[in-house]
């Protein structure tokens, strides 16, 4: 679809973001309805984390996301839903239990990692490609689990878009391939500039860029104050794009921002520069998604 984008709202993420925007959802029905805004300002692709509704903080509950997903399947709002695969892989560095790991470390296997794709069956999920600094915390996706992972993820039929934050991750998303665990044209999601994986600026997406299948399919995106020139930049090199709470809190600077405001706010940058926005539908047919209830899309 020439000088049409996918558009991705990463609604909430996992981060210690709450205290910071009084507007980053944290219940499942403030997701979901915060996800079917994003829709309607004109968002492609909700992005799913969920939030324990208690303490704000990361939730690995099965319950919790099919709250969410049924919500939004229940609207009269069409919306690609793409649930993290990436839970579960914290590892907090502790001199005192160093093998171990310290307090917040939390580790699941890739059966748990899947549970609430495999369940809900959504559209898409992703696929975190390597482990990574993230800041202080290790995210730990050592290579074996990530095979087991993504066989998982093929054998649900849910479109896996393939995480890399850093270059080796790129290197081994192309051996999943290779190794016939990644079905059809293959979807990737650069994500640049978290402390400390790949940096946010036109030389790393051209790296990466040109480090592609030749039927693969990317996008990109920056954190904080570099959201919407990646996003931008991403959607001029031929990219799809991404925006949202989880990367970014601000919709200007020290003005909190809402995931419409940052959506809307990406839809008139693009239309500004000639690029349309794929329908929910239109995105379907283009990366053979399921549609939203589980079954394949023809």
């Amino acid at each position: 679809m020439k000088n049409k984008v996918l558009l991705t709202a990463a609604v909430t993420g996992a981060g210690d973001t709450t205290k910071i925007n009084e507007h980053v959802p944290v219940t499942p029905k403030e997701i979901a309805e915060s996800a079917i805004a994003s829709a309607k300002a004109g968002a492609t692709v909700a992005h799913v984390h969920a939030r324990d509704p208690e303490t704000g903080g990361i939730s690995h509950n099965i319950e919790h996301y099919r709250e969410i997903v049924d919500r939004i399947r229940d609207s009269e709002t069409d919306v690609v839903i793409n649930i993290t695969a990436g839970g579960g892989g914290d590892f907090i560095p502790s001199l005192d239990t160093p093998a171990a790991g310290g307090d917040g470390t939390w580790i699941q296997t890739p059966d748990e990692r899947h549970a609430p794709v495999g369940q809900l069956l959504p559209e898409m999920c992703t696929l975190d490609c390597g482990s990574v600094n993230f800041g202080n915390m290790i995210y730990l996706s050592p290579t074996d689990w990530l095979r087991q992972h993504a066989k998982l993820i093929q054998e649900s039929g849910v479109k896996p878009e393939l995480e890399c934050f850093d270059t080796g991750h790129l290197r081994f998303a192309k051996q999943l391939i290779d190794e016939g665990l990644i079905d059809g044209d293959p979807m990737f999601q650069f994500c640049l500039g978290i402390p400390w994986g790949a940096e946010a600026d036109v030389e790393t997406i051209t790296y990466f860029k040109n480090r592609l299948p030749e039927n693969a399919y990317w996008s990109a995106f920056g954190i904080g104050r570099m959201q919407l020139p990646i996003a931008m930049q991403t959607a001029m090199l031929g990219g799809n794009i991404r925006v949202g709470l989880e990367d970014n809190l601000y919709l200007t600077r020290g003005v909190p921002a809402t995931n419409e405001q940052l959506v809307d706010k990406a839809v008139e940058m693009l239309h500004t520069n000639g690029i349309e926005v794929m329908s929910p539908e239109e995105a379907r047919v283009q990366f053979g998604l399921r549609n939203s209830h589980g079954g394949n899309q023809s």
